[in-house]
């Protein structure tokens, strides 16, 4: 077991920062204790490595354990938020104004691996979102790895030849359409190229995931929102989305893509950030129509 402390340059909120990384309540790689404590279980090159993060007043206290814990604890700062800078975001709406000021200890993390973002973000894509938290949880559950350290039941997901392995009646036991779990079989035999776009700029990044057929602006998008910290990164061909944006700034439902651009445009460089924080208000247009039913194709 190794630790390391890091103390954050001013107001900080570690389950803000750290929240969008739990894909669902169920997540096996991502465990949030009642005292605010978090745990994450992540495969870094270094191997399989499990972190767990707590908030102290000198700052944010981190335990590893694990082949890769050392690699997670050269990272905490990053994965933190160090290199993000919410001095360079200015609201120049009331909405935006209030949530800023509410929520000055959001940070975006960086957690400078991309396939770790990329594989859940490939199964979310045209379905509801507990569909793409179940299969996640069931691949982890059967196809990762016991996370180390003493994280009880948590899974390390599979390193990339295990996601190229996977066969077909295994995605269709978790309810995973062939489009996706082909998508990820691709990204998975070219995880060494997609790995390095954790360190290029947004848009050399995004353009290097969107080589790879199935992966789209909405997919890079919701990647390199996690693995990069864009601060810029909008997601685009969201169902949700844009009419959340138009109808937070504006009162007017059933805004698309173009009109959330436009209404995102005084925040060009930190439309990502403006996007989280309108999230965080909980002010999204009332519903005139049930939700999507959640398909289950194990059946079939």
């Amino acid at each position: 077991m190794g630790t390391r402390t890091w103390t954050p340059p001013g107001p900080y909120d570690l389950g803000r920062t750290l929240g969008v990384l739990a894909r669902g309540p169920g997540d096996p790689a991502y465990r949030r204790d009642a005292d605010g404590s978090i745990w994450r279980a992540s495969r870094t090159p270094e191997g399989p490595g499990t972190i767990h993060l707590s908030s102290s007043r000198d700052g944010v206290e981190a335990e590893a354990w694990g082949p890769g814990g050392d690699w997670l604890l050269d990272h905490l700062p990053a994965l933190l938020g160090e290199r993000d800078d919410p001095s360079a975001f200015t609201p120049r709406h009331r909405l935006l104004h209030e949530a800023h000021r509410r929520h000055a200890g959001l940070r975006l993390a960086r957690t400078g691996l991309v396939l770790e973002s990329l594989i859940p973000s490939i199964l979310e894509q045209k379905v509801t979102s507990d569909e793409a938290y179940r299969a996640w949880r069931l691949l982890l559950q059967r196809h990762g790895d016991p996370a180390p350290g003493p994280a009880p039941r948590m899974r390390v997901m599979p390193e990339a030849r295990a996601w190229a392995m996977i066969p077909s009646w295994e995605w269709h036991k978790a309810g995973v359409d062939g489009k996706r779990s082909a998508t990820i079989i691709r990204a998975a035999r070219v995880a060494p190229r997609l790995e390095e776009a954790a360190t290029m700029t947004e848009p050399a990044a995004s353009a290097r995931l969107q080589l790879v057929p199935g992966i789209g602006p909405w997919t890079s998008a919701e990647t390199l929102q996690r693995s990069n910290g864009a601060p810029d990164a909008v997601t685009l061909g969201d169902l949700h989305l844009p009419k959340i944006i138009g109808y937070a700034l504006t009162g007017v439902r059933g805004t698309d893509d173009a009109g959330m651009l436009d209404l995102l445009t005084p925040y060009e460089g930190q439309r990502h950030r403006a996007c989280r924080l309108i999230l965080l208000t909980g002010t999204p247009p009332p519903r005139r129509a049930p939700r999507f039913s959640v398909n289950d194709i194990r059946a079939l």
